[in-house]
């Protein structure tokens, strides 16, 4: 079995107005515990997997770029100590004003070979009102430090729709991406979400935030419709719905959770899935640390996938992806019957059906959700 394993950083340096993951800003006197808890997991949890072979992992947060570098070696040490490692990727998920020459270069020594960059725009009036810590120039010079390390795998992402985002700023925000050539690029909607704090103040109906300039849904759907076609024109491959790779750049995790593979998650929040069933690490980092100083795993919320979850897994998370789902495989695999539905579905436009392959509409992208609960039932 090859196994994807995650390892959660909860830490941020300041919470983002959009966000609704359970992170924080939390004293930076919790890193070492935190560290040597998460050691702790993937001893513990090496024992039960002694027949995978760990093929990629993938720290993120939270900031975990806010870590010491050789706290962040030490969790990669341990990892390879406990598993069967053949690592094809390792990667760091970074905020840009975190990079120095001196982490980049760490980094590269502890394994790393991947860093995706929490970008989200090149525009510091939206990056302000998002509650971002970095500005425009911290992209660049992010990249510079990490392009100086050997770093050939650079990941950006971007959000649609923050406060303040224009046609033009949008515009502006693709352009500069596209000149600094990351091998990866991700694009989210922006969602407004009532666990955020720019979401309980939309729903107030108040101006904190810019909360009263936050673009419309068309708008953001336009903005991801450009995005579509620029990156398109300068070479990426569009496989995943908000992901984008040059040749051969693809996320090989992520393409983990998208296609079902197994995979371990390790840390504060982090999700598991073994094939069979999910389960999930407590939320709350002090909690974490807590169950592990007292010897337990902290696992929880461990639910057996039906036949029928699973179903609806293969075909959210599969027409997510641009090369769609081989369905007369899961028919037969699932014993359903959903030709009547993607017949209709065909007939509206929203998908592409040959006869063995379905996928959604490269055109009609925007509208997803349509697709997943008509399929869905």
């Amino acid at each position: 079995m090859k196994l994807g394993i995650y390892i959660q950083v909860p830490f941020c340096q300041t919470k983002c107005t959009y966000c609704n993951f359970h992170t924080g800003v939390f004293a930076s006197s919790l890193y070492e515990p935190y560290v040597a808890a998460v050691c702790w997991e993937l001893g513990q949890r090496a024992k039960h997997w002694n027949t995978a072979v760990v093929d990629t992992a993938y720290i993120g947060g939270g900031t975990p770029s806010l870590l010491a570098p050789a706290a962040l070696a030490e969790i990669l040490n341990t990892l390879r100590c406990g598993f069967a490692c053949r690592l094809e990727e390792v990667t760091l998920e970074a905020d840009p004003e975190t990079v120095t020459v001196a982490k980049a270069a760490a980094w590269r020594a502890a394994g790393i070979d991947r860093v995706s960059l929490g970008v989200q725009s090149f525009h510091d009036a939206e990056l302000a009102a998002a509650g971002r810590m970095h500005r425009r120039p911290d992209v660049f010079a992010a990249v510079e430090r990490l392009r100086g390390a050997g770093f050939t795998h650079l990941s950006f992402d971007l959000i649609a729709g923050l406060p303040r985002q224009t046609a033009a700023t949008w515009n502006d925000s693709l352009e500069s991406l596209i000149a600094l050539r990351p091998e990866h690029a991700s694009v989210y909607l922006l969602e407004i979400d009532e666990g955020s704090r720019l979401g309980r103040e939309v729903l107030a109906g108040g101006r904190r935030y810019s909360a009263e300039l936050l673009p419309d849904d068309d708008a953001g759907a336009d903005f991801y419709e450009r995005a579509c076609e620029r990156l398109a024109a300068t070479g990426y491959e569009h496989y995943e719905i908000s992901n984008w790779a040059r040749p051969g750049r693809r996320s090989r995790h992520n393409l983990k959770y998208w296609t079902r593979q197994p995979y371990l998650g390790i840390g504060a929040g982090a999700h598991s899935f073994d094939g069979r069933a999910r389960w999930a690490n407590p939320h709350d980092p002090a909690a974490y640390v807590a169950a592990i100083q007292n010897g337990r795993l902290p696992a929880e919320q461990t639910e057996v996938v039906s036949a029928r979850q699973a179903l609806e897994e293969e075909l959210f998370l599969g027409l997510r992806q641009l090369e769609g789902i081989d369905l007369a495989r899961i028919e037969q695999q699932y014993n359903a019957s959903l030709r009547e539905r993607v017949e209709n579905l065909r007939a509206q436009g929203l998908v592409e059906f040959d006869g063995t392959r379905l996928r959604l509409n490269p055109a009609r992208l925007t509208v997803a959700n349509e697709v997943f609960v008509e399929l869905l039932g």
